[in-house]
């Protein structure tokens, strides 16, 4: 399977991060792609004052990357978006995967919020306005089960070892993972979710200054189950191609059967 890491710098106008996201899904198709990976909050990330209102699965998100996907005959899996949450106050961060027809084949809300404080460099209460999810999900996309994740879920292992243990052998992280922690633990972190699930990884990442005064790393990668990274996006607005290779997957699960191995 083909696979491309769609990577951008989504500021606050939606609509042409929404253009940006349609050209870099053509660039994807064009070049073989089966299934194209976005980032997390891939038609906004600007001032929350401007930011445009939440939406219901089947709103206008979702249908303009079903009709993407219907009309590329790709699988697309679209970031986040800010879903309509269970009260007034609260949103969701959510993932949705469309198929080749556009159909909506899974939904997934972002179960680990990022809550930090580090005095003199970062505030930030995603909780304040985002509610968390409660459950897994896993969507058959013809020849893998990919486990779905969101940013901040990467630092809990918790998550991507129920997903493996559901059956995922491929797992995919959008994010906007910002440019101080990304730098020492992007690559490093994925990397560990690869080896120790042994499944392939298909991270896709903002890149660049995002008002307001948030800069995320970048570096979108595709990692293999032996935590060899296999492709690597520059730090540029792009789309980054990788092969995921089953029978290697299968091989490394036969000749290092860690998971089978498990005690606990």
């Amino acid at each position: 399977m083909r696979v491309a890491m769609c990577q951008l710098n989504a500021r606050d106008d939606r609509a042409e991060n929404l253009r940006v996201a349609r050209s870099l899904l053509q660039r994807a198709a064009d070049g073989g792609a089966d299934l194209a990976v976005l980032p997390e909050y891939v038609d906004y990330l600007g001032r929350a004052r401007s930011a445009p209102k939440p939406e219901p699965v089947d709103g206008e998100f979702a249908a303009f990357f079903a009709d993407a996907a219907r009309e590329l005959g790709i699988w697309v899996h679209a970031g986040s978006f800010h879903e309509t949450g269970p009260d007034a106050e609260h949103t969701y961060n959510t993932s949705l995967v469309f198929d080749r027809s556009g159909a909506l084949a899974a939904t997934y809300r972002k179960i680990h919020l990022y809550d930090v404080e580090i005095p003199g460099r970062v505030s930030y209460r995603e909780s304040a306005t985002v509610a968390p999810g409660d459950s897994t999900e896993i969507v058959d996309v013809e020849r893998i089960r990919l486990g779905l994740s969101i940013c901040y879920d990467l630092r809990f292992p918790e998550l991507y070892r129920r997903l493996a243990i559901e059956g995922a052998n491929v797992l995919a992280v959008p994010a906007a993972f910002m440019l101080h922690t990304g730098r020492d633990h992007w690559e490093v972190l994925l990397r560990a979710r690869a080896i120790e699930n042994q499944c392939y990884v298909l991270a896709a990442g903002q890149i660049g200054n995002h008002d307001p005064d948030r800069t995320c790393f970048g570096r979108s990668m595709v990692v293999d189950p032996w935590g060899t990274v296999v492709a690597q996006a520059p730090d540029v607005v792009g789309v980054t191609f990788a092969e995921l290779d089953l029978a290697r997957l299968d091989e490394i699960r036969e000749t290092l059967p860690s998971l089978a191995n498990r005690r606990l």
